[in-house]
């Protein structure tokens, strides 16, 4: 069973209907009581890096969602949820993120912000998340903000924005996507077919 973690942070329903459409279970949560009963992690979202670290706080899921990435438990994060994994972001100066990989956000300053639409992937890496994906598969972003981390081994994909930026990274059960693959059509729903197998 699948959890998708609720922070307040939108774009919920759409996430558990790629889901049902693909036959497989699962429930929106919003409290560490919750956490417990499920076996694969999904933290989705849009909005300000700072606000949603404190609800994360506020509903005792922080911690629990540390632990169980450190526990290299199955995870995928979306969008914001990619964001979160990082030590920090410019956008909300102070707020400490899930520091899973070091590195930062950093504010797209060419073309249009946020992001708006549909733009293609570069592949870095093989890994099997993008299993039946091919090279440069247009996918849906929304965002002003990209992540910069220190370690390049974690890059699977990129894309070019003004800049060329991280657009997913993994390493080992844990995965996370700055697109939205539930609004991506045929091809995002492919990548969470592909994560439902990997778990």
């Amino acid at each position: 069973m699948i959890a998708i973690i609720d922070y307040g942070a939108g774009n919920l329903v759409s996430v558990q209907k790629a889901f049902d459409y693909l036959g497989e279970k699962s429930n929106i949560i919003s409290s560490a009581t919750e956490f417990k009963n499920y076996n694969r992690v999904v933290l989705p979202g849009v909005g300000a890096f700072g606000s949603a670290v404190d609800q994360l706080k506020k509903a005792g899921l922080y911690d629990l969602i540390i632990d169980w990435i450190h526990e290299d438990k199955p995870f995928l994060g979306i969008c914001l949820g990619v964001q979160l994994l990082m030590e920090e972001s410019l956008e909300s100066i102070g707020a400490r993120g899930l520091s899973i990989f070091n590195g930062n956000c950093l504010p797209f300053k060419e073309g249009k912000v946020p992001q708006i639409g549909w733009n293609n992937i570069s592949i870095k890496q093989e890994t099997p998340l993008l299993d039946g994906i091919k090279d440069g598969s247009y996918f849906y972003f929304l965002h002003s903000y990209y992540i910069a981390p220190k370690i390049s081994s974690i890059i699977t994909a990129t894309t070019e924005y003004g800049v060329s930026y991280p657009s997913i990274i993994g390493k080992g059960n844990i995965h996370a996507v700055q697109f939205h693959p539930e609004k991506s059509g045929d091809v995002g729903l492919k990548l969470l077919k592909n994560w439902i197998q990997l778990c």
